[in-house]
């Protein structure tokens, strides 16, 4: 067998964990993992910003429930991905970012673009680490991989000298590890009566999910623990689309006055952070049953009542047979048609503006607008503030994975590179980025990459000209005379797109929005549709919560 060097050997590993992609910007540091990629069919996505590489990383993850990888230089190539890093980290998402750096055996010297990338990313991921023997890379990228993969998932990252990627080695002196699914736990059997004692004894229970739904593949069960019961179910982040739009078990814009009112509420995955006030939201004396992967975050914020540890999916089918067990019948129908009523009045406050006439356009006659343009293949990526707020409580999410956001990190810029994943991991379905027009500036250059590699993904931005969610209460709190930093310039984004080579439009008025739509679909190829709107009114704003 001949020899191999250290970047072929990278390549080896990955591909024996199934990764069919990398995101990446080039550095001298890092070219002989390219050099083994392609030897190794895997494909290699180069973008603009390091920073980019991990958000479509962190995507590809969340699509497709695999590691996603991104690999970038020595240095800046680093540092600028920390965002990235961090982002994925709140998520849980398992990323694994491979970083250059100077040569081994001038660690120390002040090569070029050395630092301790370790140390800064320590803090932000699962797991850090660096290895400093070529024959030994497989072997921590199987570490890694499992850090990424346990319990609740996560980012890591792994350091590998330039020294040690150039390095040739005789392959039969390296070891492959197998890589095998992370055992996950079931629930006791006491645990189960417990639950199913407390559930029965509610009568008004609710279901609230997250994301930890998606890293245990969940969503059928927690479907069908719902509909058995007939127990009313919200939900946020990945856990979103767990049941159409339609379902009746389905609610979205009840979601305070049912927690202010509910005698227990069931935490799938989620966490009491500040999406649920942590856990003021809920009523005082509710009980509280808790399904995580991970045992530290039962309890954090808020007292439960009985956590259980595991995966949810198995928690959840064990949970539903052990309710037909020990308390055959017994659903909730009357309570969920009772908060139904409340869902309805609520959803009035979002129907303001849906066919609104005026100009500058209404932002929530565009969310509608989109609503009625998406469907059931279409994945939509919120990028933006106001509007994102606004249209993530107006478009429907018919099934799951065809949302996403940052998520509780918040960061701007993950349109486009999220959007590159998508595209990449789904090439059947339609991708539709949301802009604020400031998040457009993050990186809006990727539609260069896009353009590079014929990804026909669209965009449309909200165009207010400015930083609204910041200059509104900038304004209110200050005076507009003092509001400073918060306004940006009317610019025709579309015009950007157009000079990367995709297509763009200008849309100023209502009734053009919906055939500008279509011929942003038709177009096939990158595109964006630069929408002048107002800032959404502060009655709207003043409903809102994540």
């Amino acid at each position: 067998m001949a020899d191999v060097h250290g970047g072929r050997l990278v390549a080896k590993a990955l591909k024996a964990a199934g990764v069919e992609v990398i995101f990446t910007l080039c550095g001298g540091h890092i070219l002989p993992i390219y050099d083994g990629c392609l030897d190794e069919g895997i494909r290699i996505i180069d973008v603009r910003h390091e920073q980019a590489a991990v958000h479509a990383a962190d995507a590809w993850a969340r699509l497709t429930g695999r590691p996603g990888v991104a690999v970038v230089t020595a240095g800046p190539g680093v540092t600028d991905s920390v965002t990235g890093v961090a982002n994925a980290f709140r998520a849980n998402s398992p990323v694994l970012v491979i970083g250059g750096q100077g040569p081994f055996a001038q660690l120390g010297r002040g090569s070029l673009q050395e630092m301790d990338h370790v140390a800064v990313m320590r803090p932000i991921t699962k797991w850090a680490g660096a290895v400093y023997e070529t024959e030994r890379i497989p072997e921590f990228i199987a570490v890694a991989l499992r850090h990424a993969l346990s319990g609740r998932p996560g980012p890591v990252f792994l350091e590998i000298p330039i020294d040690v990627l150039f390095r040739f080695v005789d392959e039969r002196q390296v070891a492959f590890p197998r890589f095998a699914p992370v055992p996950r736990p079931g629930p006791s059997k006491a645990a189960l009566e417990q639950a199913a004692a407390l559930l029965a004894a509610a009568e008004r229970p609710v279901v609230m999910a997250g994301s930890a739904v998606r890293w245990c593949n969940a969503y059928t069960a927690l479907a069908r623990f719902v509909e058995a019961l007939d127990l009313p179910l919200f939900t946020n982040g990945m856990a979103r689309g767990t049941l159409p739009p339609d379902a009746p078990q389905f609610f979205q814009h009840a979601r305070r006055k049912a927690f202010a009112t509910t005698d227990l509420l069931i935490l799938v995955g989620g966490e009491f952070d500040f999406r649920l006030r942590f856990g003021q939201e809920i009523a005082p004396e509710a009980r509280v049953i808790h399904l995580d992967l991970e045992p530290t975050v039962i309890g954090h914020n808020r007292p439960v009542d009985l956590g259980m540890v595991g995966d949810i999916g198995l928690i959840l089918e064990e949970w539903r047979e052990a309710m037909a067990a020990r308390h055959p019948g017994r659903r909730w129908t009357a309570w969920r048609e009772a908060l139904r009523a409340i869902e309805e009045g609520e959803a009035a406050l979002w129907a303001q503006g849906r066919d609104s006439p005026e100009v500058p356009i209404h932002p929530l006659r565009l969310c509608h607008e989109l609503a009625r343009f998406i469907d059931e293949r279409t994945i939509v990526i919120g990028d933006g503030g106001d509007i994102v707020a606004a249209a993530s409580r107006i478009l429907p999410v018919y099934r799951p994975e065809l949302w996403m956001d940052p998520g509780p990190f918040g960061c701007l810029g993950i349109g486009l590179p999220f959007a590159i994943a998508a595209q990449l991991a789904h090439p059947d379905k339609r991708v539709l980025v949301l802009f604020g027009d400031g998040a457009f500036g993050f990186n809006g250059f990727e539609f260069d990459t896009a353009v590079r590699f014929g990804l026909p993904i669209m965009s449309v931005v909200a165009n207010d000209a400015a930083w609204s969610q910041i200059r509104r209460p900038q304004i209110e709190m200050l005076g507009e005379a003092r509001a400073v930093a918060t306004a940006l310039a009317p610019t025709r984004y579309d015009r950007v797109v157009e000079a990367f080579g995709g297509y763009g439009e200008q849309v100023e008025r209502p009734e053009e929005i919906r055939p500008a739509l279509e011929r942003m679909a038709a177009a096939g190829k990158p595109a964006c549709l630069n929408v002048r709107t107002q800032p959404l009114p502060a009655s709207i704003l003043s409903a809102r919560y994540f």
